[in-house]
């Protein structure tokens, strides 16, 4: 078994840009969601195994990946939330729309692991006295745990995540450079038909635009090859002679898979208009050649590190709200990290051989160049 951290793979991997694909937008010092200050990721992965699928034996490949907006405090901060396409599940969301709040970790896994990841933070939060008490000692915590489907790769039924991984990677969560690719609850995922898993990127608005942060965090396990776009070229057309695990599978629905996001920010937005951000998250999965297909769980959360103590119990409480007026920019910003990120998650992914043998490629990198050159 491998269990991630910074233990098992480097941060230096390669990056959209790095092999010079061209974005738009200003990124911020690491180009990940952790540009937002205090904002906090962990990775737990487990890979193990290979050769033929025994339930509950494996091959394994799947994991864990927590975003920590406070980093190791409590501290709720406002949010919103929305889906394209429903057909996924992220746990706690019909309180962040009642309240508004979020009021622990995020974290991301595969769909047959949601119960577990979302008991052991439970757990996590009440041994390090990360919640308030409502009235003396009763407390209760709805904590937001989102999934992707991995069962290509992974013996998914084998239900392989356990307590000590979702603890590790909260523990282990930190500021800084992420780690992206195969790894976390990305581990088995598959993006356009290659391999996919956890990508990131920032944008810093300008002096004039208020000088905030955006950053997302994507788990990206969607997509239709063909469909792939790559700094506005088709570039999944390009590439259809790469075998396919969607196409290796009798039955395959095209299209299916789901994608995560969670976007981060330090603007002071209250509850509604960090749903108007989220509600931007698609134009930039469309951007990448996303159309929300019927059997794709497309299911985003924002939230913003602004206004801390606003969820004091009692008194009347003041506030900063960011004019609506002044909202395109992060609009803007939210598509740009959205598209960088999901490219982020492809080629920082490897080829992974799974349960019966099947095979996800990585998105081949000179090929990459070589196609976005030609037709520029």
């Amino acid at each position: 078994m491998e269990s991630s951290q910074q233990k098992m793979r480097p941060f230096h991997k390669n990056r959209a840009r790095d092999i010079g694909i061209p974005f738009r937008g200003t990124p911020g010092c690491w180009n990940a969601i952790t540009d937002v200050a205090g904002v906090c990721v962990g990775h737990t992965t487990i890979i193990s195994g290979e050769g033929n699928l025994i339930v509950g034996q494996g091959p394994i490949r799947t994991g864990v990946t927590v975003i920590l907006p406070c980093g190791k405090s409590y501290g709720p901060v406002f949010a919103g939330w929305y889906t394209l396409n429903g057909n996924g599940e992220l746990t706690g969301t019909t309180w962040i729309e009642e309240s508004g709040f979020l009021e622990g970790p995020i974290a991301f896994t595969n769909t047959h692991s949601v119960g577990v990841v979302r008991d052991a933070i439970i757990a996590w939060q009440i041994t390090n006295n990360l919640y308030d008490p409502i009235n003396g000692d009763a407390v209760w915590l709805l904590p937001v745990v989102g999934e992707t489907y991995d069962g290509k790769l992974n013996d998914i039924n084998g239900q392989h995540i356990k307590f000590e991984h979702v603890i590790s990677a909260l523990e282990g969560a930190k500021h800084g450079p992420v780690l992206e690719g195969c790894v976390g609850g990305g581990t088995g995922s598959i993006c356009h038909e290659f391999k996919g898993g956890i990508g990131t990127a920032s944008r810093i608005l300008d002096d004039e635009q208020g000088g905030y942060t955006v950053g997302v965090l994507v788990q990206a396990n969607h997509g239709v090859r063909e469909d792939l776009m790559v700094a506005n070229i088709p570039v999944g057309r390009e590439l259809l002679d790469i075998p396919s695990p969607h196409r290796s599978l009798i039955g395959q629905t095209q299209g299916s898979g789901s994608i995560l996001v969670a976007l981060a920010t330090d603007a002071p937005l209250l509850p509604h208009q960090l749903k108007r951000l989220a509600r931007r998250i698609p134009l930039g999965l469309s951007r990448v050649g996303s159309h929300g297909e019927h059997y794709s769980g497309d299911i985003f959360v924002a939230f913003s590190t602004a206004n801390r103590g606003a969820a004091q119990r009692i008194g009347v409480l003041d506030l900063e709200m960011l004019s609506n007026d002044q909202m395109t920019p992060l609009f803007v910003a939210t598509v740009q990290a959205v598209e960088e990120a999901i490219i982020n998650a492809l080629v920082a992914a490897e080829k992974m051989i799974g349960v019966n043998g099947h095979i996800a490629y990585a998105i081949p990198h000179d090929r990459l160049r070589a196609i976005i050159d030609h037709y520029r």
